[in-house]
């Protein structure tokens, strides 16, 4: 988890706040540790409060349906590179309707005056 959000951090900056359920994943000392060194508050939802991190619960939906519950995964190579040509999709070539009909980067090249 540090190691993707520290490549996150170069391409994108670091987030003030990272919001988050309470599975085992998020609540390790390592993360704790890494958003205290980077002056990022974690913030753990609610337990059984899905809908109180609905962007998360609505991309991990998407992600499940479109992805992962149609794909037989040979190996773990071959998981990541579906999952990462998904990724892809989703994140450079697919539109939003909450941008507006734009693809995240696309949105994002706009807001940066690209």
């Amino acid at each position: 988890m540090v190691s993707v959000l520290e490549r996150l951090a170069v391409t994108r900056g670091l987030p003030n706040v990272i919001t988050m359920d309470n599975g085992p994943e998020f609540t390790g000392r390592a993360l704790d540790e890494w958003a205290y060194r980077k002056g990022v508050k974690l913030n753990f939802i609610q337990p059984g409060k899905p809908i109180k991190n609905a962007y998360a619960e609505s991309f991990i939906g998407r992600l499940r349906d479109e992805c992962l519950n149609e794909n037989w995964f040979m190996n773990l190579k071959h998981a990541r590179d579906i999952i990462e040509d998904w990724r892809k999709d989703y994140n450079e070539v697919r539109p939003h309707s909450s941008l507006n009909g734009m693809a995240p980067t696309e949105y994002a090249e706009t807001a940066a005056g690209l």
